[in-house]
């Protein structure tokens, strides 16, 4: 049985905390940005820079409400997420339009042409097409420092953090923060044991295509897994009783151990958790 119960609506005091998305997010030193980009994020900390996911979204849902609909903004965000760990200044840049440009793809794969154009004009999407391919060919090694899941936490994301890392407060956040080089070391040696047993093709799959994207990023750099608006929109309860970092781990150790079953159910279960709550995104 799944831990979160059936959807409810959201308050007025969360509406703000649309759209239901968690977040996977890398944080890099300043060391690891050319000049002069590492100058920027250098004077926009000293400033007091360092905007929220709330500062971002609202940017966001200003362009969706225009006439005519912005897609895709025109320009690259200027802003960032930052973090001091151990007074070192780490920059995680929110590349609002690179995001954008692979939030549409990710779209046009999933819903029918139908759909797209009621959210969508399709000439905007084209338009928006163009652009990006013509981006690409001067910046083919750009990656985003961020990815999203709507309506749900991807499973993979949770082997790369463990359950001592959870920080939850009640109605605000639930995230895990860890060092690049614990992600990298967690996904090895989960990948490892999962390329091994049968049934699990599609998470070795995800695994791998996450791995490649960490190791575009300095080794110092620290992970961030943050469920972002679902605190707001998930019941308390459930939320403090998920450690879905936990329940993966001891469903990989279970496979370790040669525990075909353990794992199986323990895989299972959270599968099924994670379903109910990504059913609320067709829920009216």
């Amino acid at each position: 049985m799944s831990e979160f119960p059936d959807p409810r609506l959201p308050s007025a005091r969360s509406a703000s905390a649309v759209p239901y998305a968690s977040y996977l997010r890398v944080y890099e030193p300043l060391t690891a940005f050319p000049e002069p980009e590492r100058t920027h994020w250098a004077d926009y900390a000293r400033r007091g820079g360092g905007a929220t996911a709330q500062d971002e979204l609202r940017r966001s849902l200003v362009d969706l409400v225009r006439v005519p609909v912005v897609g895709v903004p025109a320009r690259e965000s200027a802003d960032a997420f930052t973090a001091d760990v151990d007074g070192m200044l780490l920059v995680c840049p929110w590349r609002t339009r690179l995001r954008g440009w692979l939030a549409l793809q990710e779209l046009s794969a999933e819903f029918p042409p139908a759909v797209l154009d009621a959210v969508l004009p399709a000439v905007t999407r084209r338009r928006a097409a163009d652009e990006y391919e013509a981006w690409r060919r001067s910046n083919p090694d750009a990656r985003p420092w961020i990815r999203t899941g709507v309506w749900q936490v991807p499973l993979r994301w949770f082997v790369l953090v463990a359950d001592e890392e959870r920080e939850y407060v009640p109605g605000e956040r639930l995230r895990y923060r860890t060092p690049m080089v614990q992600a990298r070391r967690r996904l090895a040696r989960g990948l490892r044991t999962l390329r091994e047993a049968e049934g699990y093709g599609m998470l070795v799959e995800g695994l791998v295509e996450v791995g490649s994207w960490l190791e575009e990023f300095h080794p110092r750099s620290m992970v961030e897994l943050d469920y972002g608006g679902l605190p707001h929109a998930l019941p308390a309860d459930g939320l403090a009783a998920d450690h879905s970092a936990r329940d993966l781990a001891a469903g990989i150790a279970a496979l370790r151990a040669g525990d075909m079953d353990g794992a199986a159910q323990t895989y299972a279960v959270l599968a099924e958790r994670w379903r109910a709550v990504r059913e609320r995104l067709f829920a009216n």
